[in-house]
């Protein structure tokens, strides 16, 4: 995501910020693997308003 040239679709301000969930129990996990850990998810988000303006896998390689 570009950050300098997005707009966010709630308020329009172009200010992001990114974070991620600090829960064990807040991650993506790969449907066949039984014993995977799975990663966690980044989120980029509006600094007004809050809007999600993406979510990324953080490791993605474990799927």
């Amino acid at each position: 995501m570009n950050q300098a040239q997005t707009a966010c679709k709630a308020c329009g301000r172009t200010e992001f910020v990114k974070g991620r969930l600090n829960n064990g129990y807040a991650r993506v996990m790969p449907i066949n693997k039984a014993f995977s850990f799975g990663s966690g998810v980044i989120y980029t988000f509006c600094k007004r308003c809050g809007e999600i303006a993406s979510m990324k896998i953080e490791n993605p390689e474990k799927f």
